[in-house]
């Protein structure tokens, strides 16, 4: 185990602009964290008031609301995001504090039956709901607000001290959010952020038996590598990625699709978990579909994130370029028809890139790319696509575009997905929505409500009858 020393600088994704100069956290740090959650949270006295937390919230949200333009270039700065799509996250994140509001005020305990045999009788229960204890969040850079609000918001609303670890690459978002916090009256000790590049320091945090409840966003490898070593007990939400699917049928409104299939595979440039990836259109319609989403790509605009005409930013990092050219290269070289992009655009930036006749078997088929890249299979039967877009390891969002209620319920039927969405693409979500990866793709189920049932436990009294 290593202490943390060098100096963490945030870039600018677009052109390497520094943002900020961070001291990451060192192991020194990480014991006073948890040690002034854990106090907190041994208190007989419990967690903070309900209206106290009601109020923190609202606080927040009202804090947030009045600086609605600073925190979306802050997010578009350092993420990449284009600055229009990061207004809607930047709104989106002020929703989930309100989101938090509501479902204290709807989610409470139950009441258990009794006086059903000889054994309950004269007896009566229920249940009300307590915080698990600390909960320790580390979260992903590709919405560097939204994905913190998702899972701090949850904890405060529900008691728990909350120790946050912002991505790497966009950490700043974060801090100003837990700031925020601290504005809007929550007590510091109650949610802190640590900055901490050092895997094995990251670690020891996640691991720490301290931890009630271990919540991650980002790269199966890492959230499953983690979950395997936290401490007994802890229990554990992850939410990886997938190459999410989507059925053409011959009857789809095609131009509605392609807007919809557009954005969702190039938005952010496909730096989404369940981003639009392969597309099995049917065959009568797979060489328009593949035109028209072709001009589409052609059209969008890519470049400066804080620029409010551009619709494709940058990558989070020039080795990704590197790393999405070289999977579209092999699959090009094995036989795909690129009909746009297909390359880089200089050295921050990939082409939104339609392939067809891609191989099953090359990478891109067969893992999540990551990047503004779809690709399109034919079909002419229905089993076949869903065999093949159930075929590998991960499963989350997907989407079937038909006219027919028939082929909608086949595909709701037929694909292993969390969430079968109707002419509508893969990366659709309102925050208030159960958001869950399947088989590789994650475990427990996010959603502001229900991370916040994930964050809680319920207590049953069990008492004689009066």
């Amino acid at each position: 185990m290593t202490e943390s020393t060098a100096t963490l600088t945030v870039n600018s994704p677009y052109n390497g602009e520094l943002l900020a100069e961070l001291v990451p956290a060192s192991q020194g740090d990480i014991e006073q964290a948890l040690s002034a959650a854990t106090a907190l949270n041994d208190e007989l006295k419990g967690p903070l008031p309900l209206p106290t937390r009601i109020d923190i919230l609202l606080k927040a949200a009202g804090i947030m609301a009045s600086q609605k333009e600073a925190l979306a270039l802050l997010a578009a700065s350092e993420g990449g995001k284009p600055l229009s799509d990061s207004r809607v996250e930047l709104e989106r994140a002020i929703e989930g504090l309100h989101l938090s509001v509501d479902s204290l005020r709807r989610d409470g305990g139950q009441v258990i039956p009794m006086n059903l045999n000889s054994a309950s009788a004269g007896k009566s229960a229920f249940t009300q709901k307590e915080p698990i204890g600390v909960v320790v969040a580390v979260s992903a850079f590709n919405h560097p607000l939204n994905l913190i609000v998702h899972q701090v918001a949850p904890a405060v609303a529900v008691g728990c001290p909350v120790i946050v670890k912002p991505a790497d690459d966009t950490p700043l978002s974060c801090l100003r959010f837990v700031e925020i916090l601290h504005e809007a009256g929550l007590p510091k000790a109650w949610c802190q952020a640590l900055v901490v590049p050092d895997l094995s320091l990251a670690e020891s945090l996640v691991t720490d038996p301290r931890v009630a409840l271990f919540s991650f966003i980002g790269s199966a490898k890492v959230g499953w590598m983690l979950r395997s070593k936290v401490a007994p007990g802890t229990r554990c939400l992850l939410e990886h990625g997938g190459a999410a699917p989507a059925i053409v049928f011959a009857d789809a409104d095609i131009p509605a699709a392609v807007k919809a299939l557009s954005k969702g595979a190039f938005y952010h440039a496909g730096q989404v978990c369940v981003s639009v990836q392969r597309i099995f259109a049917h065959v009568d319609i797979i060489d328009s579909l593949a035109e028209q989403l072709a001009y589409a790509a052609n059209v969008l605009v890519v470049g400066d994130p804080t620029s409010e005409s551009t619709e494709v930013g940058p990558l989070i990092r020039t080795r990704e370029v590197e790393r999405v050219d070289k999977w579209v290269q092999e699959a090009i070289g094995l036989g795909a028809t690129a009909l746009s992009g297909a390359q880089p655009k200089g050295t921050t930036h990939y082409l939104p890139t339609v392939l067809t006749q891609v191989p099953a078997q090359c990478t891109l088929s067969q893992n999540e790319v990551f990047g503004p890249v779809v690709c399109l299979y034919a079909f002419d039967d229905a089993a076949q696509a869903y065999q093949q877009a159930n075929d590998l390891p991960f499963a989350f969002q997907a989407a079937v575009f038909t006219q027919n209620l028939e082929n909608m319920m086949s595909a709701f039927r037929g694909l292993q997905a969390s969430a079968v969405m109707v002419n509508e693409h893969t990366a659709f979500r309102t925050d208030w929505m159960p958001f869950a990866g399947l088989k590789q793709s994650g475990l427990g189920v996010g959603g502001i409500e229900h991370t916040m049932k994930e964050m809680q436990i319920e207590k049953m009294l069990v008492l004689p009858s009066f």
